[in-house]
């Protein structure tokens, strides 16, 4: 599309190396009859490739200058839905109409983390997702137990959805370059998610261990929980937070939230 320049207040960063989006489209692999749903298309890198394997993509682009040359772009590749629309606000579940939903997309940076939680706010709607992200951020995702990388992301994310690097990309794959490295990953939404107080407490937790990460788990969760709740988990209150795995890390959320109701 010529004449239309990525908006830094967008985020936007073009994806142009033809291996990487086969590499991608690959991963994805895309069929007839799957409802695809491609975040952020921008010039259609990954758009017209899909289109090919699938026969129908919806996309939602916030960009108001872009779904015009995208659909012109796309003519005579498939059915081609754009709404101009940001992803945050979205709601996905709507959208997929009982079909379940297949998600793409180079994510801007500067909001992948909130995007994350609120498409898995919709998990029920949705079958996998493959993202392109920071790697940085795709390092925590999937970081084990005791690494530097682990953190309340990676605890979040765990108990939601199954989380896979694929492979990572270098900043000459996009125009303009960013000054990081990237990386795809894959998430499946898991079938049985924890209920949404329990979801809110484990969230307490983390914010309050992964805040004072050098301190032991008895002093940076005192005000949530005591020995007593950290013995009856099965959990050291010596033990530090990124030690803890996300299912321990679960179990004391599952005790905060039956001491709510009670």
């Amino acid at each position: 599309m010529s004449g239309v320049r990525p908006r830094k207040r967008f985020g936007q960063n073009f994806l142009h190396d033809p291996a990487i989006i086969q590499r991608i489209i690959d991963c994805i692999d895309p069929r007839p009859d799957e409802f695809i749903v491609e975040i952020g298309p921008g010039l259609g890198a990954l758009t017209q490739p899909l289109l090919r394997g699938a026969g129908r993509l919806t996309a939602i682009e916030i960009d108001r200058d872009l779904p015009e040359a995208l659909q012109s772009a796309c003519r005579g590749l498939g059915e081609l839905t754009v709404i101009n629309a940001d992803a945050l606000r979205a709601d996905f579940t709507t959208l997929s109409a009982g079909a379940p939903m297949r998600l793409v997309g180079n994510l801007p940076y500067n909001i992948s983390s909130p995007l994350l939680f609120h498409l898995l706010g919709h998990a029920r709607a949705i079958k996998d997702m493959h993202f392109m992200l920071q790697q940085e951020v795709v390092d925590r995702m999937v970081a084990s137990p005791g690494s530097r990388d682990y953190g309340r992301l990676t605890v979040a994310l765990a108990v939601r959805a199954r989380t896979q690097r694929l492979f990572t990309v270098g900043p000459g794959a996009f125009t303009p370059p960013p000054k990081v490295w990237s990386a795809v990953v894959r998430l499946q939404p898991l079938e049985e998610v924890p209920e949404p107080r329990v979801l809110d407490q484990l969230d307490r937790l983390l914010i309050q261990a992964f805040s004072q990460r050098r301190k032991t788990l008895r002093n940076s969760l005192g005000k949530l929980v005591g020995l007593d709740d950290l013995a009856t988990c099965g959990i050291d209150g010596q033990a530090r937070p990124e030690t803890l795995s996300p299912s321990a890390f679960l179990s004391l959320a599952r005790l905060l939230a039956t001491r709510t109701t009670d």
